[in-house]
């Protein structure tokens, strides 16, 4: 048996391994500027340079003449002390306090204030200084979440970890940024070459660079290498030719490290795994990069919440076609290479796309640009607009199906979609697909359609669909596992994208222990850091009878990964809760406890916690445990449904039918929304004999999951039980709409059917 603190110990000496991997130096800014003046002038001034500075007058653009702000019932005050930016706010406690702003962070259109603390963690403020013209609403204070309440303690509260700069932010905003967490001492450490985002964030460390440039220079027998005695190389801009078809071909591919991993690096929605960043090297290696989930995406990809550009370009033709962000983008100043239609014009023939046959505006006055219809924005944080980058062709009759935005709706906002739709349709005798053809795929997976399987099988396989896509097809086809899914991950375990191979892990998390042996095994030697320690994760339980050495050496080697990963984000409760439960699979159950103890330290008020916990103390028959880290979670988060649910599922274990189904019927009117727990108290009624509740509850529940099949399944049961034939017949009419290839609901349906004429 593995003793108990083998994991943690392995982790750590993985991590410190990690952190300690030799690299050549960082030098500064300045040393480049010698040799690349005018790239240090573009990007003096640019935000890269202006990410985040120092809290002093130079720097500070936000009003702090004693200038008071209200915010549901808290008057924060912004003021001066010398030469200190000072503002007096809601504390932990919620009363009001007084503390200094130590740094700013960005410049345009917006400015945040970042608060030092004793150990370490510095804190963004949500009330934030709109720096755009007053004539544009701006010159003002405002909230970042102006409709909501948000007392201490609230997970949106601007001490609460999301706006912890250390964990959050700080990567993104300077240079060979460190974080530093002690998980011990629960403190920060953190430093970072230059407090900006300098030369040497995307260009990697060139202290043997200068060096050796220094030294060719003064003296010709000096070896200049091709590489430059660069890390790495970074891809440059392509070569683009015009052709009379309209659009431009790739003429010459850019050469070196991928540009878009590079950017991606700040520019997507992602968590890091480590923060010894391997430049050039693909962005899955450090960190897990968000897929085109319902939280972040509109199943068609486009932007819903602020996912900033990366996971949009990797889905659009752009990108397919070879082309690179300094295409568009200098790469220095940041700013774009042409303004306006002039840009789109340097690859695309204005001669096919800036005329009415093209974009069907005839009134000069009334034409649209080219990133109105193909770039459409989205607000985020009250007054940032970001324009999404998957350049996709407006589909209003996608927002007539599937409920999507069109860009046409953005400017003729007072006609409905189907306006929009029908004026497309008329424009064209069928909807250009544009390259996001996955769109009705996800939506089916998303609410259960018919043959949404099916559906996700053939995208996953779609060698021409984007990968982000594929890696989305892959996390959803979980809940539609069949033989045929299985080959289609096993195919996707060596697919040359990593986000598909890690994609492919979450597919299989579920199935039998062998067949995830099978499947994931090869990916324990992966070149990708984020897939090996994916594989871990999911082969957790696995024992060494179950392997050949050299396979159970392998799994020993990605599991030390696997925890340092863990570790690394130790400042976040949830990744106690990873790691707790990563160990109960090992079956090292002390170690097991101690990071439950450590997530309930960190987040004292997250349900997750407790209801996981309960549920490991449940596996243990430990009931006493189980029940008393539920009533502590209760304590903490009394109007949390998940926890009403365990605590009405141990209410069931302990024969006490009316606190079980108190406790169940609490979950369902918490979170009328999740099908599961309806299921669930339906299934306890109809139990206790309360058949007509069950019923009651279960069509409620159809309201929000209208396609849920275990719903449909007990409904039919409950109702033909109680003789509701009729009706039961309708029910299975409809369910086999979803599952047409169920014989034995067919049967059903072709037996019952007579019964009812």
């Amino acid at each position: 048996m593995t003793k108990p603190q083998h994991w943690l110990v392995a982790g750590l000496l993985t991590l410190l391994s990690l952190v300690a991997t030799a690299e050549p130096a960082f030098i500064g800014s300045q040393a480049c500027s010698e040799c690349h003046a005018d790239q240090v002038e573009a990007w003096t001034g640019s935000h890269h340079q202006l990410a985040m500075q120092p809290a002093n007058t130079d720097t500070v653009l936000g009003d702090f003449e004693d200038q008071r702000f209200s915010h549901n019932g808290i008057e924060s005050r912004f003021f001066r002390d010398g030469e200190k930016y000072m503002v007096e706010t809601d504390g932990a406690d919620g009363e009001l306090a007084t503390f200094e702003v130590s740094y700013v962070f960005g410049f345009e259109p917006l400015q945040q204030y970042l608060i030092g603390f004793p150990d370490g963690r510095y804190q963004a403020l949500t009330i934030a200084w709109d720096t755009r013209d007053a004539a544009q609403g701006g010159q003002r204070w405002f909230h970042l979440y102006p409709d909501e309440t948000i007392p201490a303690g609230d997970p949106l509260h601007w001490l609460a970890p999301v706006h912890n700069w250390n964990l959050s932010c700080a990567e993104c905003h300077s240079t060979n940024l460190k974080k530093g967490y002690d998980w011990q001492q629960d403190s920060y450490a953190t430093t970072w070459s230059e407090i900006n985002v300098a030369c040497e964030a995307c260009h990697g460390p060139a202290a043997e660079h200068v060096e050796l440039a220094q030294a060719a220079s003064v003296d010709d027998s000096v070896s200049y290498p091709d590489d430059h005695a660069l890390t790495f190389k970074l891809q440059g801009r392509n070569l683009w030719q015009p052709q009379s078809s309209g659009n431009a071909v790739l003429l010459s591919p850019a050469t070196g490290a991928s540009q878009v991993e590079a950017c991606g690096r700040c520019h997507a929605r992602r968590g890091q795994l480590t923060d010894n960043y391997a430049h050039g090297r693909s962005l899955s290696d450090t960190h897990r990069v968000a897929t085109l989930t319902p939280d972040l995406y509109f199943a068609d990809g486009q932007i819903l919440d602020e996912v900033y550009v990366y996971g949009s370009f990797r889905q659009s033709a752009m990108y397919a076609a070879g082309v690179v962000c300094s295409d568009c983008h200098e790469p220095h100043s940041l700013k774009l290479r042409a303004e306006g239609d002039a840009l789109c014009a340097s690859c695309h023939a204005p001669a096919s796309y800036a005329a009415p046959e093209h974009h069907h505006h005839a009134a000069a006055d009334t034409t649209p640009q080219c990133v109105d219809c193909h770039m459409p924005d989205r607000n985020y944080m009250q007054v940032d607009p970001r324009r999404d980058h998957s350049f996709r062709i407006p589909r209003p009759d996608r927002s007539a199906r599937i409920g999507t935005p069109n860009a046409c709706s953005q400017c003729h906002d007072d006609k409905p979609a189907d306006w929009a739709m029908k004026a497309v349709a008329d424009w064209y005798e069928s909807p250009k697909p544009g390259h996001q053809a996955f769109a009705e795929t996800l939506h089916a997976a998303r609410i259960g359609a018919p043959r949404a399987g099916t559906r996700l099988l053939q995208l996953i396989t779609d060698a021409n669909a984007p990968a982000i896509a594929r890696a989305t097809a892959l996390e959803m086809l979980s809940a539609y596992l069949s033989p045929d899914a299985l080959s289609a991950i096993r195919a996707a375990v060596a697919d040359p994208d990593p986000q598909v191979r890690r994609a492919a892990v979450d597919a299989i998390a579920a199935v039998d222990i062998r067949a995830r042996l099978n499947l994931l095994l090869p990916l324990l030697g992966d070149e990708v850091l984020g897939v090996r320690v994916a594989a871990a994760g999911a082969l957790a339980d696995a024992r060494a009878e179950q392997l050949e050495s050299e396979q159970w050496s392998a799994l020993e080697k990605a599991t030390a990964e696997y925890v340092a990963t863990e570790l690394f984000n130790a400042d976040r409760a949830e990744h106690w809760l990873n790691l707790a439960a990563f160990y109960a699979s090992r079956g090292a159950y002390d170690d097991a406890e101690k990071a439950f103890a450590e997530a309930r330290r960190r987040a004292p008020a997250l349900a997750a916690i407790y209801v996981n916990q309960a549920d490991f103390y449940r596996m243990l028959g430990r009931e006493g445990d189980s029940e008393q880290t539920l009533l502590s979670g209760l304590e903490a988060a009394p109007n949390d449904a998940a926890l009403q649910h365990a605590l009405g599922l141990l209410r069931v274990r302990q024969q006490q039918s009316d606190a079980a189904l108190s406790a169940l019927g609490k979950a369902v009117d918490l979170a009328p929304e999740s099908a599961r727990f309806a299921y669930v108290y339906g299934v306890a009624l109809e139990s206790y004999g309360q058949a007509d509740e069950a019923i009651k509850v279960w069509r409620a529940a159809l309201f929000h999951q209208p396609n849920d099949h275990e719903i449909l399944y007990a409904l039919i049961g409950a109702q033909m039980k109680q003789g509701e034939v009729k009706q039961a017949l309708a029910d299975a009419q409809y369910l086999l709409q979803l599952q047409p290839d169920d014989n034995e609901l067919r049967d059903f349906v072709r037996q019952l059917a007579p019964q009812v004429q």
